[in-house]
Order: C-alpha cells, then sequence, then structure tokens
C-alpha cells in the first residue's frame, strides 16, 4: 500500500475523516459538504501519530532536502509542524493568521532568519487561502518559502492554481481521490456514491443548493 493509500486509511481508522452524503456537513465558509476532515483527532493517537510523524518527515526530508527551517500553520499545523522539525533537528516557528493585537505584536512566532529556507506545514489544505497568508508573512519576513506540506489535500483546483501562480510546491501525505477509492473498496460508500463525491469537489461552493 503506497503512502496515499496508508495514510487514508489511518485517518478512516481513528474516524479523523467522515462521509455523509445524507446529512451534509457545514463547514465554517458556508459550504455544504459530504466530507468532514478533522486531523487533530491524529494527536490523540499515539501509534497514528508517530506514522504520520514519519510520513511527513520523511517527505519533507525527500523531497525538501535544503529546509533550514519548519514553519507550521496556525493551529492545527503547529503540532505536525514541531514534530517534524523535532525530528529532523530544525529550527521551528509558527505563522498566526494575523498578526497579535497585543504584547509584541507578532505574526512569526519564533525566531527566523532572513534568507532562510522554509518548509510550511498544514494539517489540511482545501482553498490554501491559510496556507498563502502564512507564506505572506514569512516571505514578507526575509524567508524564502521552499515548499508546503500537509497530511491531507482536497485537491481543489483554486488551491492548486494558488500555489502555481505562486511558485510555491505543495506537497501532502494524501487526498481526496486516494481516500475516495479506500472508502469504496472498504464499503464505506457505493459505487453511485462517487460521481456525486466528484462533483461536490468539482464546485464545492455551490452542491447541495
Amino acid at each position: 500500500m503506497n503512502r496515499e493509500f496508508a495514510v487514508a486509511e489511518k485517518l478512516l481508522q481513528i474516524n479523523a475523516v467522515k462521509l455523509n452524503l445524507q446529512n451534509p456537513f457545514t463547514w465554517a465558509s458556508g459550504w455544504k459538504s459530504p466530507i468532514y476532515c478533522d486531523n487533530r483527532k491524529i494527536l490523540s493517537y499515539p501509534h497514528i501519530r508517530d506514522f504520520i510523524k514519519s510520513e511527513m518527515t520523511n517527505a519533507v526530508f525527500t523531497e525538501f532536502p535544503d529546509a533550514e527551517v519548519i514553519a507550521g500553520v496556525a493551529t492545527a499545523g503547529i503540532p505536525h509542524g514541531a514534530l517534524v522539525a523535532d525530528l529532523l533537528t530544525l529550527p521551528f516557528v509558527y505563522v498566526r493568521s494575523k498578526a497579535k493585537e497585543h504584547g509584541m505584536g507578532n505574526q512569526i512566532e519564533g525566531v527566523l532568519e532572513a534568507g532562510k529556507k522554509v518548509v510550511v506545514i498544514e494539517d489540511l489544505i482545501s482553498t490554501g487561502m491559510s496556507s498563502m497568508q502564512a507564506v505572506d508573512a514569512l516571505q514578507m519576513a526575509g524567508a524564502e518559502v521552499i515548499g508546503i506540506c500537509s497530511v491531507f489535500n482536497y485537491g481543489f483546483d483554486v488551491a492548486k492554481n494558488l500555489f502555481e501562480s505562486k511558485h510555491i510546491r505543495m506537497l501532502s501525505l494524501s487526498n481526496y481521490n486516494a481516500l475516495l477509492e479506500l472508502a469504496l473498496e472498504k464499503n464505506i460508500i457505493k459505487e453511485g456514491d462517487v460521481s456525486l463525491l466528484k462533483e461536490w469537489r468539482a464546485n464545492p461552493s455551490q452542491w447541495g443548493k
């Protein structure tokens, strides 16, 4: 079993990913969605956490060998980023969605030297906007962002196009297509559900309306 399917299997095993066509979930954006992904659950299962930590560390080490700093995106990317930085013995920082309105007013917490090559860690990529906000903040601080690595990726074109427009390489341990294939194999969904689930991914903002 390759990495995409192995990670998807672990996420399904701990109910970090739920599929429900009959009673869709509502995202914060207002989108109706047949899938909900909560990768924060990974942290509560030590063996799964170790597996994800190992896979993400190997991915960063192999695909971004020049990385000098790991940056987690607040909040859910922070623990995964810290675990990866620890295994790679690299400095770690994290990036808020906006600067604090008190104290030092920092958006980036930790020590980041200008010119350092940074890999951004996310738990989940949907539209890619939160990731890109972190990239912008790091670049403004003088860092060179060489890539983004996430646990899971919905595979929306909007995210793909966004990262390509900024020349940022995106890498994910697992993705929506692998999840659907595995869910079908395990009879979590039926063959007839697949086309509906792919329709959602193609146009999530209008799906279910």
